[in-house]
Parts: C-alpha cells; sequence; structure tokens
C-alpha cells in the first residue's frame, strides 16, 4: 500500500510539473546532428546549418494537446525574437504526414516545420512525451531541455529564451 501511494504522489507530482522531467544526460552537450525534410518533402534541413543562431527545437504530434497549445506561444517567438538570432524548428512526430498536415490547417505556424520520417532524431535526442522542447546555444551545445507545455510557463521559458540569446 504504501508503494503504491508513493508511485501514485510521483505521477501526480510530474503531471504537474512537466518542466521538472529533464533529460540532464543531454544538458551541455552538443546537440546530436539531425536530418529532417519539409512535411512535404520539397524542403531538407540539417541541424548544423542552423550553428549561429539559438535553436529552439521542438518536437511535437498533431494528436497532443499541449503541443496544439504550444504552436501559438512559438508563433509570438519567432515574431519578436527572430530578428535577434532565435530559430525556432518544429519537429513533427506523426506517422502519417497528412495528420500534421491537416493540423497545421487550424494551427499555422509561422516557422519552420518538419518531421523526422525514420525516428532517428527523436531517438538522439532521447525524446520522452510531447512536447519536448530542446533550447541549443549558439556553439550548437542544448543548454535547456523541457517536457511538456503548461501556459502558465511561458513567461519563464520566454526569460531563459531570451537570456540565451544575449550571451
Amino acid at each position: 500500500m504504501k508503494n503504491q501511494f508513493l508511485l501514485l504522489l510521483a505521477v501526480i507530482f510530474f503531471a504537474e510539473y512537466p518542466q521538472m522531467v529533464q533529460a540532464d544526460s543531454l544538458e551541455n552537450k552538443p546537440a546530436p546532428i539531425c536530418s529532417l525534410g519539409s512535411l512535404n518533402n520539397t524542403q531538407h534541413y540539417d541541424l548544423e546549418q542552423f550553428k549561429g543562431k539559438v535553436l529552439y527545437v521542438d518536437f511535437w504530434a498533431s494528436w497532443c494537446g499541449p503541443c496544439a497549445q504550444s504552436i501559438p506561444f512559438m508563433n509570438t517567438l519567432h515574431q519578436d525574437l527572430e530578428a535577434k538570432g532565435l530559430q525556432i524548428i518544429a519537429i513533427n512526430m506523426d506517422e502519417q504526414p497528412d495528420d500534421a498536415i491537416s493540423f497545421l490547417k487550424n494551427k499555422p505556424a509561422e516557422f519552420i516545420v518538419t518531421t523526422d520520417t525514420n525516428g532517428q532524431c527523436a531517438k538522439s535526442f532521447d525524446v520522452q512525451t510531447m512536447p519536448s522542447t530542446y533550447l541549443i546555444d549558439r556553439k550548437g551545445n542544448i543548454r535547456l531541455i523541457h517536457f511538456g507545455y503548461r501556459p502558465d510557463e511561458a513567461e519563464a521559458f520566454r526569460f531563459k529564451v531570451e537570456t540565451l540569446l544575449r550571451e
């Protein structure tokens, strides 16, 4: 009974505070090298091509409720901070690209949206939940990992992005 209670407390804690669940093993290490395609397969991206910018890499899926909430936040960041060196790259994890394309008709993204068709990039980043966000500094090192999205955390997260842009 005691173990079940402790498990229940842990589940409640991590559900309420998703930012606390972090893959610290990747923080302050070089970001994995990923090769990504656009949803319609007309463009190709490599994360290394953005070295010198602060990267906001976001793994998301169309079925993810918090992901839908995070799109407007990322659009605002893109509008406000792109000129200061922020590059947002959203990596879709849907099995069918058409699911993401349909999703984006209702929640348009103003930043680069890619797909990780073979899941290799997500595996390299050790993605554990949707959304998973990685802030990468101008030198290519992962500086912050954040799992989940809650609107009440947006301002604090924006502050972290702006701090990284000032470095």
